[in-house]
């Protein structure tokens, strides 16, 4: 008796110590993986007015060379700022940056809560639509905020992603996942050939089996993981749901830094080295998929070249 009581204790101080081990394994594990080291494409980025002054172009562009990002999907506020991005093609090639420009639909900080029933919104992207850029067409709209999924169904909302759809451009879309249902809605397609970023993919906490089953019903649907909540663990890696939903569809997801204030760019570098650690952890082709590869696909870019 006095035996089998000595093993029951000894079991239960190295079952105790396995369990005090397993944090310090995870953080051994977490330290152990070598960060993504290839191109990064961001594909949320904002060159707002108000970062304009704080954040010259020479700025923005040495962070964006500094962190290996070869690449961004570019919508500001007003589009002054995408312009300006466009514009500098000499100073972006020697960056090794590539300007992928979107129509914003907000000239000013008061468009954010009535554009989707505002007619002249309409007017505007038609208007810059025609204009285009220095580094080319528009390749879509957004981003635009809906923060009431039943806006989804306002005239200007309806209209633009039926042109959308029509033009083959891309939607990027800060909305929760009714809204995506409400807004497929309106396109030709029904959403079959609609080229939708989500952005956030449900900033609000959108469950991933739902994402999943928004993935598997609209086959052109992306989404952007900036602010994502519940995509990483304390070890700063993938948490478990998310790493296996990345697994399953390793060609829809991309990331962004959301430049949306000055804040975001002052902290640049370490949001892309956030993206960096959890890539890494990924089988190398999936990483290289989500952090470069889908979004030159979507856009036709060619395989970026070594910095001079």
């Amino acid at each position: 008796m006095r035996a089998a009581l000595k093993l029951q204790r000894g079991v239960l101080v190295f079952c105790l110590g396995v369990a005090g081990l397993l944090p310090l394994a995870a953080k051994a594990q977490s330290a152990a993986v070598a960060p993504y080291s290839g191109p990064i494409f961001d594909a949320h980025l904002h060159y707002n007015d108000d970062a304009q002054s704080a954040f010259p172009l020479d700025a923005v562009l040495r962070l964006m060379r500094d962190n290996g990002v070869r690449g961004v999907l570019a919508n500001s506020r007003p589009n002054d700022g995408t312009r300006t991005l466009a514009s500098a093609q000499r100073e972006a090639a020697a960056a090794g940056v590539v300007v992928v420009p979107l129509v914003r639909l907000y000239r000013n900080r008061a468009d954010y809560t009535g554009w989707f029933a505002d007619a002249s919104i309409e007017r505007m992207v038609a208007d810059e639509l025609s204009r285009g850029t220095a580094a080319g067409p528009y390749r879509g709209i957004g981003e635009f905020h809906l923060y009431n999924n039943a806006d989804a169904d306002g005239a200007t909302a309806a209209r633009l992603m039926a042109l959308a759809d029509q033009r083959g451009l891309t939607v990027l879309a800060h909305v929760d996942d009714i809204a995506i249902d409400r807004l497929m809605a309106h396109t030709p397609s029904r959403g079959a050939s609609t080229s939708l970023i989500w952005a956030h993919t449900g900033i609000g906490g959108t469950p991933a089996a739902r994402v999943a089953e928004l993935l598997q019903k609209y086959p052109r649907l992306m989404g952007e993981l900036s602010y994502r909540p519940g995509l990483t663990c304390d070890d700063g890696l993938l948490c478990p749901e998310w790493r296996a939903l990345l697994l399953r569809y390793p060609d829809r997801f991309l990331i962004g830094s959301d430049t949306w204030v000055n804040a975001r760019w002052s902290s640049y570098g370490a949001l892309m080295q956030g993206y960096r650690t959890w890539l890494g952890a990924l089988p190398p082709d999936v990483a290289r998929r989500i952090a470069w590869g889908n979004a030159a696909q979507r856009f036709g870019l060619a395989e970026p070249g070594p910095l001079r």
